[in-house]
């Protein structure tokens, strides 16, 4: 995320301000200038009572809403107030996902029916939610945005780390291996990488919940549910792709790394010479304020060979 300042009086606004504390400016996120402008006279998104996006309605679009907000498929109805509340969570987000696609290069493109992208964002409350992708399509159980249900689910199914956008970078990375790789003739060097996406993923599934990740994923996984399939091994990779360069350049904003990603750059050498040393600092700065570990997570060389891989698809789009 980068830093911004109010185009009036050049106070600091962050991301998701829509008024300028300092001088009171009705200001707005202008996704085609990438910058926060005044929404004075301009056209705000429909959703700015409902779910508070604070970005301008979609040029393109004479829906009245913006890129983000026109993404979502589904919503809780007007009268579920509990399910409204999460949906508001979850949109915020959405628009930070948004953002760092944008900040890529990387098409973000709403679905037609055919191709594109949607999400249906849905409360578990009345009728179970499974949280997943398939074909464009990106289902989110809002009982995730919750921070005891959550954790709950986190302590249970011993993960290290489990957040809503952490959710939405897993997911958008199906779509993205999709898009950039498995029909973009990268598909021999990603089988090399990650295994066979063809192996049965309902088979993969059950032996995972069944007989767990195995004592081996560390050598060469990100995570334990990377260990599940080769797809979701790559999306487990591609969600820490968006860890990584969103914080550096965050950290680089704020005067705290060494700079944002270069994309000409190995991505070897990004997680030595800059990821490194921020995630380190991070943690221990987390560790100050009697937290735990802010990026719990080992990067060996095959992990780093994938992360790679996946800047190099990314590049490529």
């Amino acid at each position: 995320m980068r830093a911004f300042s109010c185009p009036q009086c050049h106070a600091r606004l962050y991301f998701e301000n829509s008024v300028c504390v300092s001088c009171g400016s009705a200001v707005a996120y202008d996704r085609d200038a990438g910058t926060i402008a005044l929404a004075e006279g301009r056209d705000m998104c429909a959703n700015l009572d409902l779910n508070g996006c604070n970005w301008l309605a979609d040029p393109a679009s004479d829906s009245g809403f913006c890129l983000s907000c026109r993404l979502t498929r589904t919503r809780p109805a007007d009268a579920d107030l509990a399910g409204l509340a999460d949906y508001y969570v979850a949109e915020e987000a959405k628009r930070w996902l948004v953002f760092s696609l944008d900040e890529l290069g990387l098409p973000v493109v709403v679905t037609d029916g055919f191709t594109g992208l949607a999400f249906d964002l849905l409360s578990s409350a009345r009728t179970p939610v499974t949280t997943g992708y398939l074909n464009g399509v990106i289902t989110f159980d809002l009982a995730e945005t919750q921070d005891a249900h959550r954790e709950q689910l986190r302590v249970s199914m011993a993960e290290p780390y489990r957040t809503v956008l952490g959710h939405f970078r897993h997911e958008i990375g199906h779509y993205y291996c999709e898009l950039l790789v498995l029909t973009a003739g990268r598909g021999e060097e990603f089988r090399a990488l990650f295994g066979d996406e063809t192996r049965s993923y309902a088979e993969a599934l059950d032996e995972h919940y069944s007989d767990g990740p195995g004592s081996s994923w560390p050598a060469d996984m990100i995570s334990g549910y990377a260990a599940m399939h080769p797809l979701e091994d790559f999306a487990e990779t591609f969600a820490h792709f968006l860890h990584i360069t969103d914080t550096l350049q965050t950290a680089a904003e704020f005067g705290l790394g060494a700079g944002a990603v270069d994309p000409g750059r190995p991505f070897a050498e990004v997680i030595a010479q800059q990821w490194l040393p921020v995630s380190a600092a991070l943690n221990q700065i987390n560790k100050s304020l009697g937290k735990g570990e802010l990026y719990p997570f080992l990067l060996t060389q095959p992990v780093i060979d994938k992360l790679d891989f996946v800047s190099r698809a990314v590049r490529g789009a």
